[in-house]
């Protein structure tokens, strides 16, 4: 059964809210310049920095601030320039990654968006998901929560969500090279998931829908088309796809002429405003184009300005509301900035800081964690999270698919490798051969597949795909 709708968003953002709508004849110009985007952006990151508490956290139990690291960096600030009073020892970066490296993060009974939420924020902050510590790796996290039985979703497929936010996390937080980690079959299935969850209107909700025609023919909630279109278009599929034009025809649909906020289904809001916007932002589409311009002149990011309170910079829940929301603030401000749901990090303005931080190398007897995926090239994608301990600064692929065979989460990722041991070329995965130009090949953090050895190095962190084909 999905969790309601408050619980689920506990650990993405605040509920959403309920409104009208009305459409015509488009004018060809946005009423929000430059100039006042601009400002919006300054008063709200101002707003975002007195949110911090004076030990420089931002996260903290139930629905904490720490989405200020998406919002922050898609204005331009690095995380890691945020400190209490400039108390650099403080700063921002530091105590969240902190907090990611300890053994009780993020709780007793975690569950997939917890982590997903880490790695889009981590990276955001500048803190490289995979290598937050020697024992924490956001990407393994996030990989153990594959679905055997339902290839392609992460936690139950009932809380669609999960899956959603499994796709903006595994490739919107990309290697500090600025690649995609993962291989290009994980992104396929994850795509045929988002796709088949689409509802009739265009848009999506957090709930699965897939093969139910009554599910398929509800309605969709703002929130969630705009995570959803950013999902697909993060995974690399264009804003001509016909999936995404209908996502954007259902936003565009949703337009109250008055104000150009979206009508929600849970009513008018910043923060659902911000998440629709932030969906058409991750897919290269203008909030401000003709499109999304009332009759009257009003754009979506004209709502969301607003609705903010100058020159403190806290932007409204509701535009009846007399106080500042913060959670609303970081939505309203990572939209404004042009964000979508995260965002690499901006280069430092502290003297030293460097743009990211990273485990440099496995820690010798502490245990952690690897991502792995096994593709046998018919279709029958595995994917774990491979528990191990090293026993030095580095280790090799045949003793990472060992652990595997006795460690995984998901287990059966693998079941065997040959030869079984030593050194040399790997000929059979899972019972599969080499056959011809057909071989086990491997690729570590999206770099281009080569010959399976079992003796390849493989450092802290690094996102593992082996693929049987020529």
């Amino acid at each position: 059964m999905p969790l309601p709708r408050t619980s689920r968003r506990l650990s993405l953002a605040v509920p959403a809210a309920l409104g009208a709508l009305a459409l015509g004849t488009l004018p060809a110009f946005a009423t929000s310049t430059p100039a006042q985007i601009a400002t919006s952006k300054t008063n709200g990151v101002a707003y975002i920095k007195s949110l911090q508490a004076a030990d420089g956290s931002y996260a903290g139990s139930g629905l904490s601030n720490e989405w200020a690291f998406s919002a922050l960096a898609a204005a331009g600030t690095a995380v890691v320039d945020v400190a209490p009073g400039g108390d650099t020892t403080k700063n921002a970066r530091t105590v969240y990654r902190n907090l990611l490296s300890t053994a009780g993060w993020p709780s007793a009974t975690p569950v997939v968006t917890d982590y997903e939420r880490g790695a889009l924020n981590a990276y955001a902050a500048g803190i490289d998901p995979a290598r937050v510590s020697a024992s924490r790796n956001l990407v393994a996290d996030i990989y153990a929560y594959w679905q055997t039985a339902e290839s392609g979703y992460f936690g139950p497929s009932a809380n669609f969500n999960g899956t959603v936010f499994a796709a903006l996390a595994l490739r919107g937080a990309k290697t500090q090279a600025g690649t995609a980690r993962i291989p290009q079959t994980l992104t396929d299935s994850i795509v045929a998931r988002l796709r088949a969850n689409q509802h009739n209107d265009g848009g999506w909700t957090y709930q699965k829908v897939e093969g139910n025609p009554t599910g398929l023919a509800s309605a969709s909630d703002i929130d969630m088309t705009g995570a959803a279109m950013a999902a697909l278009c993060v995974s690399g599929v264009p804003s001509t796809d016909t999936d995404v034009v209908q996502a954007k025809n259902f936003l565009k649909g949703k337009l109250v002429a008055s104000s150009g906020a979206f009508n929600s289904l849970y009513g008018v809001n910043t923060s659902s405003n911000g998440w629709g916007i932030a969906g058409l932002n991750a897919c290269g589409i203008n909030p401000q184009s003709a499109d999304f311009t009332t009759v009257p002149g009003k754009t979506p990011v004209d709502f969301l300005i607003a609705n903010q309170y100058n020159p403190a910079g806290g932007f409204k829940y509701k535009p009846a509301d007399t106080v500042p929301s913060a959670y609303s603030s970081i939505d309203a401000l990572r939209a404004v900035a042009g964000g979508g749901f995260t965002t690499a990090p901006p280069v430092p303005a502290t003297p030293g800081a460097p743009q990211w931080v990273a485990q440099p190398a496995f820690t010798a007897g502490t245990a952690t964690k690897l991502a792995l995926t096994v593709d046998d090239g018919a279709g029958n994608l595995k994917v774990c999270s491979v528990a191990f301990t090293p026993t030095g600064t580095t280790t090799t692929l045949g003793d990472v698919l060992a652990a595997a065979m006795s460690a995984a989460t998901p287990s059966g990722c693998v079941t065997s490798v040959t030869p079984a041991s030593g050194t040399g070329t790997i000929t059979a995965v899972n019972g599969k051969a080499n056959s011809g130009s057909n071989t086990w090949k491997v690729s570590v953090d999206g770099s281009a597949f080569a010959g399976a050895l079992r003796e390849k190095t493989i450092n802290v962190g690094d996102t593992i795909a082996l693929r049987w084909g020529a």
